[in-house]
């Protein structure tokens, strides 16, 4: 090789080895000084593993986008109304996503391939115009399979709408007790064992939260003044529970979802639990209910309903619950094996929604349109593939009686929810589950199961949370109240200070907003699901406010400035001690073993007086 016609010679201060190498084409020396080598070997080693890590690397897309569409194609093509099951739904953005990336490579590959030769025939305006779509090509895919996640601003502090509900307007009951959980995680059996869930401390916490929400010492009174004030309210005069009265609970096993036209029932052993360590409601917290209802309400366990009508009741919490209450009716999806079947009703739900013309009609349950009482018992989670968060009122979408359960028809729920209607003041059919007379008509409480919160469809198991008083422990926690959107807007400021992820997704508060102000709401949706044509508007649901700050989180009617929400946290802050007094001047007394119930109970908050 000649370099300004001048031969390349060896410099006599390298000394020659066996890393010169003679190039006889081109007739000179190259080399690389001895202490920036490497053995050959080990060269050689480090060439292999990074060329396996990157064609590793390379092939997970392509692979993962090629599997889920053939997925996809499999499962749709025979029966097209699956496109709407939730695994299609996920499936369908990576396989889309591949395809238009599969395009975008071919047609990117083929415009350099011809740039190349024009550029060799100098042809150069061709070459750049080919360039630049080769280019063009890969950004278009790049930026068509890359999703946009739309964030909410931060919601206003302190700004309460709508009108709040209940004995003690817009009282929300957070009780929280870390001695309820103690579970290592999965690996350590599961979660809703009597080992890893203390029975003693949920039934603390559910006396406790029932006392607190109504100001008084003992648990018959409290409920007492529940039924006559939800019966006051409902045009039935001041009396309180009447013996042969139905109650329903409405509890959420979504992780108990089966699809039943492809997974038949033949055996006792098919209802046993397929996700073990799922964020269902926890069998301890309805079993804990049940004692209050049976034997401080006195209620008749014939006339008491549990379940969710879309699901199946697992062995595992069935075996738990029939135990102590034999009598009380478990209500699912097929009734099989001692469970009780949800059936329809001649009662139908009206979608206050266009997109609903010409669907197949929904009716609620026999069971609930038989019910004088409700109760709904949610999820403290997330739901990181539709809606953001799912509390008490994503919980009535378990409520409809589909049969089969993903029949074709119907109207989608899940399309007017954030993550494919993102954004605020747009229709919710939240709204409507929670207006209709039959479901959010009939409730007498709404309570949040916190012992375990999790995120819904993203993770299969319970995670710990980190922000005070959790401090990387299980949630542990219970929440009541009579207003449904005063609760739900509690759980969602707190998801929302714990997650970065779907809380944050905007329109996750929009159904709340919408709830409060369904009279008159920002949508400008004429929500009456209890007619086919626009005859009865909802009134205000409830009070919709965000909390002050993460670290106090105090409303309103806490910090005495408004008519909003009443945040009363009742806390266990020594461990089998229970507080007793109001405010600031407290008393502690310890019991053995934390199994005694304190005559008055330590709060956190302001106290509205006694009415």
């Amino acid at each position: 090789m000649r370099l300004f016609g001048k031969r390349q010679t060896q410099s006599p201060h390298l000394k020659t080895n066996k890393h010169l190498n003679r190039n006889s084409k081109h007739r000179c020396f190259t080399w690389t000084p001895l202490e920036t080598l490497e053995p050959n070997e080990t060269l050689r080693k480090k060439l292999r593993t990074g060329q396996r890590k990157t064609s590793l690397t390379g092939w997970i897309f392509p692979i993962g986008g090629l599997l889920a569409l053939v997925w996809f194609l499999l499962r749709v093509i025979p029966k097209p109304s699956r496109a709407t099951y939730p695994c299609q739904r996920v499936a369908f953005p990576l396989a889309s996503g591949f395809v238009v990336w599969l395009m975008g490579a071919v047609v990117s590959i083929t415009a350099v391939r011809k740039a190349k030769r024009c550029f060799a025939q100098s042809r150069y305006l061709l070459c750049v115009v080919l360039v630049a779509a080769g280019v063009g090509s890969m950004w278009l895919a790049q930026s068509i399979t890359t999703e946009e996640v739309v964030l909410a601003d931060e919601p206003v502090a302190n700004a309460p709408i709508g009108i709040a509900k209940g004995i003690y307007p817009g009282r929300v009951v957070w009780v929280h007790n870390p001695d309820a959980t103690d579970w290592d995680g999965p690996g350590d059996g599961h979660w809703w064992q009597s080992r890893h869930t203390n029975q003693v401390a949920v039934d603390s916490m559910m006396a406790r939260a029932i006392r607190a929400f109504c100001n008084e010492q003992q648990n018959a009174a409290a409920w007492d003044k529940l039924f006559r004030h939800f019966n006051k309210t409902h045009g039935r005069g001041n009396v309180g529970y009447k013996s042969g009265e139905k109650i329903v609970i409405k509890i959420n096993y979504v992780g108990c979802i089966r699809i039943w036209d492809r997974r038949p029932v033949t055996k006792v052993e098919d209802y046993n639990l397929r996700s073990l360590d799922y964020m269902n409601t926890s069998p301890q917290m309805v079993i804990a209910l049940l004692r209050q209802l049976v034997n401080e309400v006195g209620a008749k366990q014939e006339d008491i309903t549990v379940g969710d009508p879309l699901c199946y009741f697992p062995n595992e919490y069935y075996n738990l619950c029939h135990k102590q209450f034999a009598n009380v009716r478990y209500l699912e999806y097929l009734g099989k094996f001692g469970r009780t079947a949800a059936k329809f009703s001649s009662v139908p739900l009206y979608w206050s929604t266009p997109d609903a013309a010409g669907k197949k009609t929904d009716y609620v349950p026999v069971s609930y349109v038989q019910a004088d009482y409700l109760i709904n018992m949610a999820n403290l989670k997330s739901h990181n593939d539709q809606a953001g968060i799912t509390l008490c009122a994503k919980n009535h979408y378990g409520s409809l009686v589909r049969k089969p359960a993903r029949a074709e028809g119907y109207y989608d729920m899940h399309k007017d929810l954030p993550y494919t209607t993102p954004g605020n003041g747009n229709y919710r059919p939240l709204v409507d589950l929670m207006g209709h007379k039959h479901l959010g008509g009939k409730t007498l409480l709404y309570i949040i199961d916190g012992l375990y919160a999790g995120k819904h469809a993203k993770e299969r198991a319970p995670r710990k949370w980190n922000s005070p008083p959790f401090n990387g422990d299980w949630s542990s926690s219970l929440f009541v109240s009579q207003d449904p959107v005063a609760i739900d807007s509690v759980g969602f400021d707190l998801l929302r200070n714990e997650w970065d992820d779907a809380p944050h997704r905007a329109g996750t508060n929009d159904y709340l907003i919408e709830a409060a102000l369904a009279n008159n709401p920002p949508s400008g949706t004429f929500y009456d699901p209890d007619h086919k044509a626009n005859v009865v508007r909802l009134t205000s649901l409830g009070v919709y406010e965000h909390w002050n700050n993460p670290k106090d989180k105090q409303y309103s009617r806490n910090l005495g400035t408004g008519k909003g929400i009443e945040l009363v946290k009742v806390t266990n802050a020594i461990k089998n001690t229970a507080a007793v007094g109001i405010g600031k001047q407290l008393e502690t007394r310890q019991y053995a073993g934390a199994v005694r119930e304190p005559a008055v109970l330590c709060y956190q908050g302001r106290i509205s007086p006694r009415p």
